[in-house]
């Protein structure tokens, strides 16, 4: 990549019938798709936070219905086999979008995409028009949004999402058909709309790689920073180049600055500015620009790297103690007559990072039993949408109001809402020690290249976060060392094929077709036109 500089191409309505071929072969010739959405609100994030996953569905789904996707991310992954197993060819998309139906657009969320560069005006005289819903009349012919959204299908390739739950519901209901009533349903729908398999990048930051912090950027950011580390080694690594777009195109084409070298950051600002360690946590914070703490990605990782060391350095010690000491409890337990218990030690769960609300975690204790506790105090806590924590039922009208500033914007609703639910949660338990913290105090959720002053303003977040999602997938599957890409043979990277990400849950939502779920009706129709016009 020259320079460090990410082209990413700006769709509207004056160049999208333009721009159209070169899109669908992008698809077509893709070894994975990366997709990202920027919405107009989500609505009550307490219904998105439920503990029952069957609500939290039916809540996106309101939202899906009711709100629109404002812009679109393509990011198209081509492996480059002359080059290198782990070397490709990206070219990324920004689809600037307008919904032609009534919807809501919530004023906390307008605030915070205009304060990241969000061009509005731009959006209402330049969008890509689009319906919602079931198809009107015979539209497979025509080049629009909802048809190339069927390209996407068509091209049967692995699709990248990051906390990709409420991306696919507003992706479903926006641009595929109404969506049906039933979870097992839409799983089963997807597993047939997507055949070479749904993966999820903040799942795989969490469970494979097992990052301490799993919010985009910081993903993204940690990645790069490893894979720069290979690549000074000469060990095998990933390369992405990108094309030389002609001048022609120049005045719709944003570049984005951002080295994938290790980022050259001031070590001494760290001493001037100390890390905000809400965001640090969770890749949210309240206070957004105005916080006069550092949202430095790179002051982030560089912490959190040296607290990983000392935790080695510790996690040595009381090792060579326990070796030390288990010669003389072994005789002990002979004596007695006992057994050695085996005590479950939580490598299974992802690491954890300790923030500025986060008590220590119980010994021991299994996750969903620590979730449960720190709920049962309000009589009602939810979990965030995208992001992996769960919230209490404060109920007054101040914190309800915090709970409200998330879109899927630039934070990606799923990741903001996680953020904000983790930081309300936090100061819960700061206040009642007695409380356990929640798991939202581990991640955050699905935050985006510019939130906070380190981030980069733009109108491209959509398609740039795209590009961060499916170079954080490309990792991955270097470190699995997946070598072939022959969908048809075995999953394509398949510890983490079609896993998505649950906030607050151990586990993640397997998109598969359930033996007591049907698909829905609308769906088979769909299917029957996408193979028929293709």
């Amino acid at each position: 990549m020259a320079r460090g500089r990410v082209p990413v191409v700006d769709v509207q309505s004056d160049n999208f019938t333009e721009l159209w071929p070169s899109m669908v072969l992008a698809l077509r010739t893709a070894t994975f798709i990366a997709v990202d959405t920027e919405l107009s609100g989500l609505g009550t994030r307490k219904a998105l936070l439920s503990p029952c996953i069957d609500e939290r569905y039916k809540a996106v789904c309101n939202a899906a219905r009711t709100r629109s996707v404002l812009s679109l991310g393509i990011a198209c992954f081509k492996q480059l086999p002359e080059k290198s197993e782990n070397a490709f060819l990206c070219q990324i998309y920004n689809l600037t979008l307008l919904c032609t139906e009534d919807y809501i657009v919530e004023p906390q969320s307008v605030q915070f995409l205009v304060q990241h560069g969000f061009d509005f005006n731009k959006q209402y005289s330049q969008g890509i028009p689009y319906h919602k819903g079931n198809d009107k009349g015979n539209e497979s012919q025509s080049q629009s949004v909802r048809t190339f959204f069927l390209e996407l299908i068509r091209a049967k390739k692995p699709l990248i999402l990051h906390n990709g739950l409420i991306d696919l519901v507003f992706l479903y209901q926006c641009f595929y058909a109404h969506l049906p009533d039933s979870l097992g349903t839409f799983t089963s729908d997807l597993s047939e709309m997507f055949p070479a398999g749904i993966y999820d990048t903040k799942y795989a930051s969490e469970f494979e790689t097992r990052f301490v912090a799993s919010y985009l950027e910081y993903a993204y950011k940690k990645c790069k920073r490893e894979n720069s580390k290979l690549k000074d080694s000469s060990s095998q690594h990933i390369s992405v180049e990108f094309c030389s777009y002609p001048a022609s195109m120049s005045h719709y084409i944003d570049y984005r600055h951002c080295s994938l070298e290790e980022a050259n950051h001031s070590k001494g600002e760290a001493n001037k500015v100390p890390v905000c360690e809400k965001f640090s946590a969770y890749g949210w914070c309240p206070n957004g620009v105005k916080c006069p703490q550092s949202h430095n990605i790179d002051l982030i990782i560089d912490e959190d790297d040296k607290l990983c060391e000392k935790a080695k350095k510790r996690k040595q010690r009381r090792k060579r103690r326990k070796n030390a000491e288990e010669p003389e409890k072994a005789l002990e337990q002979e004596s007695s007559g006992k057994e050695t218990e085996l005590i479950p030690n939580g490598e299974e769960e992802p690491p954890q990072k300790q923030s500025c609300y986060e008590p220590a975690r119980t010994a021991g204790r299994p996750l969903e039993e620590e979730d449960s506790a720190a709920m049962e105090p309000e009589g009602g806590s939810d979990t965030s949408a995208h992001g992996g924590r769960r919230e209490e039922d404060l109920g007054s009208t101040e914190e309800t109001a915090a709970l409200s500033l998330s879109t899927k914007g630039n934070a990606h609703d799923s990741d903001r809402v996680e953020g904000e639910s983790e930081v309300l949660a936090g100061t819960i338990s700061a206040n009642h020690p007695g409380i356990p913290e929640t798991e939202a105090a581990r991640a955050g959720g699905k935050q985006n290249a510019s939130q906070g002053p380190s981030s980069q303003v733009g109108t491209h977040r959509a398609g740039f976060d795209a590009f961060m999602t499916g170079y954080v997938m490309a990792y991955v599957w270097m470190l699995k060392k997946r070598k072939s890409t022959d969908t048809d043979a075995e999953p394509w990277c398949p510890d983490c094929h079609n896993k998505l990400y649950l906030s607050g849950k151990s586990v993640p939502l397997q998109i598969v077709k359930s033996s007591f779920s049907k698909s829905s009706t609308a769906h088979n129709q769909k299917m029957k036109l996408v193979w028929a016009s293709g």
